[in-house]
């Protein structure tokens, strides 16, 4: 271990933190893949949700401007079903205005 990776972690412990990252937390306990597909679907359905309020949609509204039924759009919002399609998406992006955009980093 070098000197400054040494002061460093010292530092980080005297703050009450231990050295890694939560995201180290998270992959050590076997858990970062699941905890990001949630935090990108909740925010994905945030978005929609507030474009949705934004344009004073209902649930029925935005479901027949997507031309799916209203349990298919309840499964795009639910946070904790990672399982919704591209296709999906981008026709609710469509039926709200907006563009779906993917990136990979």
């Amino acid at each position: 271990m070098t000197v400054s990776k040494k002061k460093a972690e010292v530092k980080a412990k005297a703050k009450g933190r231990i050295a890694s990252s939560f995201d180290d937390f998270l992959a050590e306990q076997g858990i970062l893949r699941d905890c990001e597909e949630q935090a990108i679907k909740q925010i994905l359905a945030d978005q929609i949700k507030a474009a949705m309020e934004k344009d004073r949609l209902t649930k029925a509204a935005m479901a027949v401007r997507m031309q799916t039924s209203r349990r298919a759009l309840d499964r795009l919002l639910d946070p904790t079903n990672t399982s919704v399609t591209l296709h999906t998406l981008q026709r609710a992006a469509m039926a709200v205005g907006r563009q779906l955009r993917l990136e990979l980093t």
